[in-house]
C-alpha cells in the first residue's frame, strides 16, 4: 500500500471507524443486530470487523477510486451488498452475529450512508491538507 497512501487516506478511515464504534453502541441499545458474546465486557464484538477489514478496505477503496465517485459508489455498493446478503448469512451460520430489528435492506441503507460519509470525510481532509500545504 505504501506509507504515503496510508497517510493520505487513514484519517478518513479512522474517522469512519470511530463513527462505527459509536454506531455499534447505538445499534446495541436499539438491538439492530446481536453478537452472542463479547470479547470482553464493555467491548464491542464488532471491533475486529471495524479495525480489520473495514479500516483497511476503506483505505484500499479510496486509493483506487477516490476522485472517481461513480466507480467509488459502484465498488462500495458491490462490497456492501456482498457483506449484507452473503456475509451476514455466513456470520449467522457460524454464530458470530445476526440481525434482530434491522432487515437486510435497512442494513444496506446504513451502509449507503457510511459510503457518503467516508467519501465526504476524505474530501474534507484532502481539501484541508491542500489548504495547509499552500500556506
Amino acid at each position: 500500500m505504501g506509507k504515503n497512501i496510508f497517510k493520505k487516506y487513514a484519517l478518513a478511515a479512522l474517522t469512519m471507524s470511530t463513527y462505527l464504534v459509536l454506531e455499534g453502541r447505538f445499534a446495541e441499545k436499539r438491538k439492530w443486530w446481536w453478537f452472542p458474546y463479547n470479547v470482553r465486557p464493555n467491548v464491542l464484538a464488532e471491533l475486529p470487523l471495524i479495525f480489520g477489514p473495514f479500516f483497511i478496505g476503506s483505505i484500499w477503496i479510496l486509493k483506487y477510486t477516490f476522485g472517481k465517485f461513480k466507480l467509488y459508489f459502484l465498488v462500495n455498493l458491490i462490497i456492501d451488498s456482498l457483506f449484507t446478503y452473503i456475509g451476514m448469512d455466513l456470520f449467522k451460520k457460524v454464530g458470530y452475529v445476526s440481525l434482530v430489528r434491522l432487515t437486510k435492506f435497512q442494513l444496506s441503507v446504513v451502509f449507503l450512508i457510511k459510503t457518503f460519509l467516508l467519501y465526504g470525510s476524505q474530501l474534507l481532509y484532502g481539501s484541508l491538507s491542500n489548504h495547509f500545504k499552500k500556506n
